[in-house]
């Protein structure tokens, strides 16, 4: 039986083949017709199936930040009087518990949910719905939440359930199918070569995991794929799905797996649009199902392929690594400026191979000060010091990694802190973008917000829509202007404001037309000024 192959003329994509209705093993085909074609095909054979049966299962540990002792700040007392109905009080005492990441109550958050009341009995039940299962104070919000519940008079009894919000985007809508259930991609980068990008990125996302997270890592590196040496699961080839034409990632201790790696050939030996094409068919036509966070392994540089990953998956944010030479950070700092144009938020930068300790002594064999140099000349918040280790070395040759190996060593410790602040940050991040631009009906006005800015402002709608550059608005041509000030009502209302990246929003008006507006030009539209809040009493 011959292969049945998608006809496609120009696509540089994969043309992937179905031979059987059954779950296939995912091979890498031949490459001599390359040289006179852009076209070229996986050919899926059957295998037998293995059984993925390795479990990961050790030890959890207490996660807690520097700033875990503040996540809950509780104004003690004030909960003791009833004032209100039950389900009042039973707020009344909750708001009292600060979320230290978005510096506001877990009600206002909209955190409390189920909320079941019986006074009578003196009962009271509801269900914490965190942004995400590896919060690292989760224990520290359940036992608040029990403690300030049960100080009210009249409570007897209180049940506390804790979950997660389900895994999606900001904008799901806009996504290819396979991304459309995974809450954070976090891209880890150095623009460089050898620096530990890839461990950095797979015990990433190990501890995630073991945090409580659902994970999974995509190695985006064509040439030199390294996940395939860095963890061993037992089944070591994609599977395609031939009903859907989707691929199936593979399994290693809970984490889903998808790289070239594992297509059957190892690394590739072909030209960029070539590579971007794959890079793009693995990563978004691949059943990723519901993931907290998505770890993308970057390959070097600042070309085709990363601005490729950049434009077709909203990245949540960039981890930097580096080593402590100057020539690193040279590249690092490409690598940043490419991020900062694309709006990705670059929240740690992880500084790999610092030091090692000997005869008592703390000795530092590359020098010092490429990571300090980064995080003060690009201001991003969090740096992490990362020892020169031979098990670090060993365990990622090994398949199994570092924080696998050794849960309490000393590197875990750093990559728990990292996970730490890979998770608050991102939580951090989707707050701030999912309120960037919103209305107010009570004044008729858009409130704007942009993440990382103090400053907030107010515009009138029918000035936002009347700014609108698109080619339904402006002649693309001539730059004349299409739409007229009079076709804008002065009432005009926006019907939808939804995130678009950390770039932009989506807005829908009454006509039904969709306005994309970035942040830099809401910036520069007149503003109004004098606005004020309606009073809201207590």
């Amino acid at each position: 039986m011959q292969p049945l192959h998608a006809p496609s003329s120009s696509s540089p994509y994969l043309n992937l083949s179905f031979r059987a209705s059954k779950p296939q093993h995912l091979t890498w085909g031949s490459f001599s017709h390359l040289k006179s074609s852009p076209l070229f095909a996986i050919h899926l054979t059957l295998q037998s199936q293995r059984d993925q049966s390795s479990l990961w299962r050790y030890h959890k540990r207490a996660i807690f930040c520097s700033g875990a002792t503040r996540a809950t700040s509780v104004e003690v007392g004030s909960s003791s009087v009833s004032t209100g109905t039950p389900e009042d009080d039973v707020l009344k005492a909750l708001s009292q518990i600060i979320d230290p990441d978005f510096g506001t109550d877990i009600v206002t958050c909209g955190f409390v949910k189920d909320l079941q009341i019986d006074k009578a009995l003196g009962e009271v039940s509801f269900r914490l719905e965190l942004t995400t299962p590896a919060c690292p104070i989760k224990d520290m919000f359940e036992e608040k939440a029990n403690e300030v519940v049960t100080n009210l008079p009249w409570v007897k009894n209180v049940k506390v359930t804790m979950s997660a919000q389900p895994a999606r985007p900001l904008f799901a809508e806009q996504l290819p199918a396979g991304l459309q259930t995974i809450s954070n991609i976090v891209a880890v980068s150095s623009c460089k070569g050898g620096v530990g990008k890839s461990t950095v990125a797979v015990n990433l996302a190990y501890t995630l995991a073991d945090m409580g997270a659902r994970v999974g890592i995509f190695d985006a590196d064509v040439y030199g794929p390294s996940l395939p040496t860095m963890v061993s699961p037992e089944n070591r080839l994609l599977e395609m799905n031939p009903e859907k034409r989707t691929i199936i990632p593979t399994e290693y201790l809970g984490v889903k797996l998808v790289s070239f790696g594992f297509a059957g050939q190892g690394r590739a030996i072909m030209r960029g649009p070539m590579v971007s094409g794959v890079i793009n068919q693995l990563l978004t036509t691949t059943e990723w199902g519901e993931l907290d966070y998505l770890i993308i392994d970057m390959p070097p540089g600042t070309g085709d392929i990363q601005l490729t990953l950049c434009q077709i998956v909203p990245l949540t944010a960039a981890v930097i690594v580096t080593t402590p030479q100057k020539l690193s950070f040279i590249d690092v700092a490409k690598g940043v400026r490419m991020f900062s144009k694309l709006k990705v938020p670059c929240v740690a930068v992880v500084e790999n191979m610092c030091h090692f300790d000997a005869d008592g002594k703390r000795y530092y064999p590359f020098g010092r000060g490429s990571g300090s140099q980064v995080v003060q000349q690009f201001g991003i918040p969090h740096l992490f010091d990362m020892p020169i280790r031979p098990t670090l070395s060993a365990s990622g040759d090994s398949g199994m990694p570092e924080v696998v190996a050794d849960p309490q060593g000393e590197a875990s410790k750093i990559f728990q802190d990292l996970g730490v602040c890979v998770v608050q940050q991102c939580a951090k991040i989707r707050q701030q973008v999912s309120t960037a631009v919103t209305y107010d009906r009570s004044i008729k006005a858009i409130k704007v917000k942009v993440p990382d800015s103090d400053e907030e402002f107010f515009l009138h709608p029918a000035t936002v829509r009347r700014n609108d550059r698109s080619a339904q608005s402006v002649d693309e041509w001539t730059g004349e202007q299409k739409l007229q000030y009079t076709d804008v009502p002065e009432d005009i209302e926006p019907e939808e404001i939804r995130p678009m990246g950390n770039y932009a929003v989506s807005i829908t008006w009454p006509d039904g037309f969709s306005q994309i507006a970035p942040y830099d030009q809401l910036q520069t539209i007149e503003r109004l000024v004098d606005i004020v809040s309606p009073t809201v009493h207590a």
